[in-house]
């Protein structure tokens, strides 16, 4: 049986650009730098087009070309060998006309929370999260993709939804807490 280059027709290279904005989300959500963000995707790309014939179902593209970004990012982890894995966020700013200045710095403020928050979570429970979350992966694609078993990623993800919400309610109950002064 011949294996096909998936890479190799027009309609194949179009799905693949799709991917390609994908797995810099996911790479993104996992480094919160851009710059890093756009090596990792680079990586993958090259790693996923010199092994494209191992690819035996297309069908199957998003979740093994998910499991490449996961061993670029592990690989990358391992060259630096950091201490602290959480990164400067960059606020997103949205362009829509029909929002005010106060709903927008509502919302940019809300999405850099949720980052935030996401970013302090261990890595395995980031990588979770936003596999399933974010991405829409099945627990049996992340389970592949991150090659620990299927448990592992529901007990994971249940874990970071826990702490996720507890984050974001303790932080919203902080920021409404009033505040008292001592009058004279």
């Amino acid at each position: 049986m011949e294996l096909l280059n998936p890479f190799s027709r027009h309609r194949e290279r179009g799905q693949l650009e799709q991917q390609r904005r994908r797995l810099y989300r996911i790479a993104y959500s996992w480094c919160h730098d851009g710059n890093l963000a756009e090596d990792l995707v680079q990586e993958t790309l090259i790693r996923a087009l010199e092994r494209a014939g191992q690819l035996r179902d297309p069908e199957r593209l998003p979740a093994w070309l998910a499991a490449i970004l996961v061993n670029c990012w592990r690989d990358h982890l391992r060259r630096l060998k950091p201490t602290d894995d959480i990164a400067e966020l960059e606020e997103s700013l949205f362009d829509d006309e029909n929002r005010s200045p106060e709903s927008s710095a509502e919302c940019n403020q809300l999405v850099k929370r949720v980052r935030d928050e996401i970013a302090m979570l261990p890595v395995g429970q980031r990588q979770v999260l936003t596999l399933v979350d974010l991405e829409e992966f099945s627990y049996a694609e992340v389970a592949e993709a991150l090659d620990i078993p299927v448990g592992t990623v529901m007990s994971r993800l249940c874990r970071a939804r826990q702490a996720l919400k507890g984050r974001l309610q303790a932080a919203r109950e902080h920021a409404m807490a009033p505040v008292l002064r001592s009058v004279k």
